[in-house]
């Protein structure tokens, strides 16, 4: 009987062969660590920070409650009463619902006309090539670096002539002129980004330029107009400099000048109860509108940075 003898296969077995294991490098163990310290870094600094801001906060409302000889006797304790009488001294004796009223008109009606000008400003700056296009857009970033405190004497004497001194229709321009360089710059920057497609089909529906603009255009803007909105409100609710110059009558007086003459009616024996009464009542409707607008804020200044 013939027998053959068969070679012996070259081919080891699956479960013969050796496992491969993949090891991270040593520049990859490195960028993780690094990545990881990096983040502990960042993230130690954000919790500072937060606390840095939202503990003032927390003690001017605490300090809202108390009385005037517990702030200066115990001033990082817990109010052992509620003190709500201090809110209604304030809201009443101080005159604080006449300031917040007066706020409210001229932060209301100057938004208002700031981001509805603004905006079709920075729509046509985007949007239409003309001749000095480009130097209507630099004269308003220019605007933005140009110091208010230059221009108190000259808006004294033009409103003074205009008769609008001492009013808050006068406030409210003055208001609407300070904000726009920043509006124009914001929005231009955020027209860009929206797809002209849309509106060349509008176009060939028949929709004019200024049904495209507020029908088409300005819904699709709407982020930046709650971000852009947002900060102006801010700064135009905390004004100071340019009402204490141009608005002097004791009846118009807005938030910001009636914490103030609060602080320093009584001299040396102030409210002070009171006085923390009325700035949580300032701070409240600034607090309460980002809270609210928070995510459109971050929205805006994402889409605005991309294209």
């Amino acid at each position: 009987m013939k027998t053959t003898d068969t070679p012996p296969s070259s081919v080891e077995p699956v479960e013969d062969r050796p496992r491969v294991t993949k090891t991270k490098s040593a520049p990859e163990k490195v960028k993780s660590s690094e990545g990881g310290v990096l983040n502990a870094f960042s993230h130690g600094i954000l919790i500072i920070w937060a606390i840095m801001v939202v503990l003032p906060l927390l003690w001017a409302v605490m300090t809202s409650f108390k009385d005037d000889d517990s702030i200066f006797s115990s001033p990082w304790s817990l109010p052992n009463k509620l003190h709500f009488e201090n809110w209604s001294r304030a809201w009443s004796q101080a005159h604080m619902s006449d300031y917040f009223g007066n706020t409210l008109i001229v932060v209301g009606f100057s938004l208002v006309g700031t981001l509805v000008l603004g905006s079709m400003a920075a729509y046509v700056l985007a949007r239409f090539d003309f001749p000095g296009n480009r130097f209507i857009y630099y004269l308003f970033v220019g605007g933005m670096s140009f110091p208010v405190m230059l221009a108190l004497v000259p808006l004294f004497y033009v409103l003074n002539n205009m008769r609008l001194l001492n009013t808050l229709p006068g406030l409210i321009l003055v208001y609407i002129a300070y904000s726009l360089p920043f509006t124009v710059f914001f929005l231009t920057s955020f027209f860009r980004t929206l797809p002209t497609s849309i509106a060349e089909a509008a176009f060939v529906d028949g929709a004019s330029h200024t049904r495209t603009f507020f029908q088409i255009m300005l819904p699709m803007a709407k982020p930046g107009l709650v971000s852009v909105g947002i900060f102006n409100f801010l700064g135009q609710w905390n004004q100071y400099m340019l009402p204490t110059v141009l608005n002097t009558d004791p009846d118009k007086k807005v938030l910001s000048q009636g914490l103030v003459e609060l602080a320093t009616s009584q001299g040396y024996k102030g409210d002070w109860s009171g006085l923390f009464a009325g700035l949580v009542m300032a701070m409240l409707p600034v607090l309460a509108a980002y809270i609210i607008f928070q995510r459109q804020v971050v929205q805006g200044l994402t889409a605005g940075a991309l294209k």
